[in-house]
């Protein structure tokens, strides 16, 4: 579809490129507006050429789905009244998110564009903590009063619903406290005269401004919402979190957490528009940590020197013990991590979690302990000491990593650190030395001349 929007953009067929742009959905059509910014080859000057090509019903939709750098790009290209018409036809939380990611002197115009009512919400929003419930809302909503007929109600919908976000969750509200809820089926299948306060659900689920946006987007996974109300400390009723932006919150959790758990520091940006030198700053702080403690494990080999020169085999089951515990340790870590993200396990729950990860750990170390001590036995000249060394030090080995590994997202979930960081890189470094130590006991034990 590019190839074939920039051969009729070099023949100047405009007609037939908003044609192909009328057949397309939004997000699409986004998405191949920000290929012909991220193509080199292409004069900049186009993407503006290209957007006012779009249908004015369609063109702020379009406009929200591109990243920040695109937006900013067009912003500057747009006269005064060409902003102003798409900041009008912005839903507010979209208008917030664009503001969040921009300059001073494009907020500046941004918020010059926006009519005074739009400018006082927006300014309401961006008074929020950045990672709560009140930055990722919109006032956009449709209230109903108790006292209307769903036939009044229907009426209400038709004269403010085109300008609201979402009509197909409704709120009903008295003195601006939220006292009901109801679906837009509720009132099309209800008679004209029946009441909304008989129709609608009393019991209502919402959360406050200052609530994690996290805890937000995970209420929507709970209970299949589309949007969730979002109330002041007095239950008086200031907006809704939509679904499209739970699952923004969502997928920004999970990035960060990725990053944390592949030792890495969380970067707002994507791999291309972030830097070298912010990657390098990024991953090399943990680097260093990890190396450091890293020389534990070789200040235990330097110790037992003379287990190698008397038994050089030893030396060749090191990166297996290492690379076994490892693994086990970032299964029982990854699993606990889930766990902890979608609330099904709690610190209550430690020594439940401890003992089931330690039944499993004694399975799974006898079935690898069998079967290295086996091939062990076969290849080794049938050398049974060496064999119970590297089974005992599997079974030792495989029980402290699961241990470890389940118990540090624990930890760190208590003391109110993200449990991520508690991942494969740490564990690993931690387990490493553990089985190192393992392995060495048990060999003095098994050669008496080591």
């Amino acid at each position: 579809m590019f190839n074939t929007v920039l051969e009729l953009l070099k023949k100047r067929n405009y007609k037939a490129i908003r044609e192909i742009f009328m057949d397309m959905n939004e997000a699409d059509v986004a998405a191949l507006l920000q290929q012909f910014y991220d193509d080199h080859e292409v004069e900049k000057y186009e993407l503006p050429l290209l957007f006012r090509l779009l249908n004015k019903d369609v063109a702020a939709d379009v406009f929200a789905y591109m990243d920040s750098d695109t937006q900013m790009m067009l912003i500057n290209a747009f006269t005064d009244k060409e902003l102003q018409e798409i900041v009008d036809d912005l839903y507010l939380d979209d208008t917030v998110d664009i503001i969040e990611e921009m300059p001073a002197n494009v907020v500046a115009r941004i918020i010059k564009s926006a009519d005074a009512e739009t400018r006082k919400q927006i300014n309401q929003i961006l008074k929020y903590p950045k990672d709560s419930a009140g930055s990722i809302m919109t006032t956009e909503y449709v209230y109903l009063h108790r006292s209307y007929t769903a036939k009044e109600a229907l009426d209400w919908i038709r004269h403010v619903g085109m300008v609201k976000e979402t009509v197909n969750t409704l709120y009903v509200t008295e003195n601006r406290k939220l006292v009901g809820v109801l679906s837009l089926l509720d009132i099309v299948t209800a008679d004209d005269n029946d009441k909304i306060e008989d129709i609608m659900e009393d019991n209502v689920i919402s959360v406050d401004t200052l609530e994690d946006k996290e805890y937000v987007a995970s209420m929507f996974s709970k209970y299949d919402f589309l949007s969730l109300p979002v109330v002041d400390r007095e239950n008086r009723m200031v907006g809704i979190v939509t679904f499209d932006d739970a699952m923004d919150v969502i997928e920004e959790e999970t990035t960060e957490d990725f990053s944390k758990m592949a030792a890495v520091a969380p970067s707002d940006d994507s791999y291309f528009k972030t830097s070298v030198f912010t990657h390098a700053k990024n991953r090399i702080a943990w680097l260093l940590i990890l190396m450091l403690s890293a020389t534990l494990t070789g200040a235990i080999v330097n110790k037992y020197q003379s287990a190698f020169a008397a038994v050089p085999v030893l030396v060749s089951f090191l990166s297996m013990l290492s690379g076994t515990g490892g693994n086990c340790g970032s299964q029982s870590s990854t699993t606990v991590i889930r766990g902890l993200a979608t609330e099904e396990i709690k610190f209550k729950d430690f020594f439940k979690v401890v003992y089931k990860e330690f039944r499993i750990s004694l399975i799974v170390s006898v079935i690898l302990a069998f079967a290295n001590g086996l091939r062990i036995f076969i290849f080794y000249n049938q050398d049974i000491r060496l064999s119970l060394t590297v089974s005992f030090s599997i079974i030792g080995t495989v029980i402290i990593s699961k241990f470890i590994g389940c118990v540090l997202p624990l930890l760190a979930k208590r003391v109110k650190l993200d449990p991520a960081l508690m991942a494969t890189p740490l564990i690993s470094t931690i387990v490493d030395t553990c089985s190192m130590l393992i392995y060495f006991q048990i060999a003095t034990l098994i050669f008496p001349q080591l």
